[in-house]
C-alpha cells in the first residue's frame, strides 16, 4: 500500500503500524512525535494503529538545543 510520510510517497505491506514503519527507518519510537492525517497519534497507540492506502503521516523528531 502507498502511503505519505513527510511529503515523500512510501510503499508498506498491508496491516503495517506506525511502529513497523518507525522500525523500518530505524528510528526510535520515543524520539518523535507522529501526526496521521492531521491528527497526533499518541505514542502508546504506534504498535496497534494500522496505517491505511493513502494516510499522509509528519514524523516530527525531538531536537535538543541551547
Amino acid at each position: 500500500m502507498n502511503i505519505v510520510v513527510n511529503g515523500s510517497e512510501m510503499e508498506l505491506d498491508e496491516g503495517a503500524t506506525i511502529l513497523d514503519l518507525l522500525e523500518s527507518k530505524e528510528i526510535s519510537p520515543s524520539t518523535v512525535v507522529v501526526e496521521r492525517n492531521g491528527e497526533i497519534v499518541p505514542g502508546d497507540m504506534f504498535g496497534a494503529m494500522q496505517l491505511e492506502r493513502g494516510d499522509h503521516l509528519e514524523v516530527l523528531r525531538f531536537v535538543g538545543g541551547g
